[in-house]
């Protein structure tokens, strides 16, 4: 018999639960207007300690800061973060991130030119498309020819590919 569960006190996450980061990082840009430089610079030193609440902090950061403290699109202030190879997740949560943070999405092109780099590119360029509902036309063909990634990857380009209406 779980204690816990039959009280309904405590609700149990691993690590930190994605609202209390988003709260966090609110707290974060509000208390330090005026630093937002300060904070960009700070985004690839807690994207490198690669544990789940660093990087998607630095995501929540990326996503909230101006463009002018980030020095770069911030959709390429966010490619120049994945240097290896990162948990779907991540990549998910901080692309859907970015969305909601009213970023607009790059042209297909851009899409194109991620997927030529290597195969990890291409999944991710799929990953961040999988954010655009629906995918523009042009790049249905880019999510066809990705690599055969694991499981949800699968799922994720099965659905861009056959949209439920």
């Amino acid at each position: 018999m779980d204690v816990f569960d039959e009280q309904k006190h405590y609700a149990f996450h691993f690590g930190v639960p994605v609202n209390d980061l988003r709260t966090i990082a609110s707290w974060t840009l509000t208390e330090c207007k005026g630093h937002e430089k300060r904070i960009a610079k700070f985004i690839p030193h807690l994207w490198k300690r690669k544990g789940r609440e660093d990087c998607l902090l630095a995501g929540y950061f990326l996503a909230n800061l101006p463009g002018e403290a980030l020095q770069e699109n911030v959709w390429m202030a966010f490619i120049h973060l994945l240097q290896h190879v990162e948990p779907i997740e991540i990549v998910l949560e901080v692309s859907s991130e970015i969305k909601r943070g009213g970023h607009a999405f790059p042209q297909s092109d851009w899409f194109y030119a991620m997927a030529e780099q290597s195969h990890l590119w291409h999944q991710y360029a799929v990953l961040i498309l999988s954010q655009q509902q629906p995918i523009p036309l042009d790049c249905r063909q880019l999510v066809k020819n990705a690599p055969n990634g694991g499981e949800l990857f699968e799922r994720i380009r099965d659905t861009l590919l056959h949209p439920k209406d």
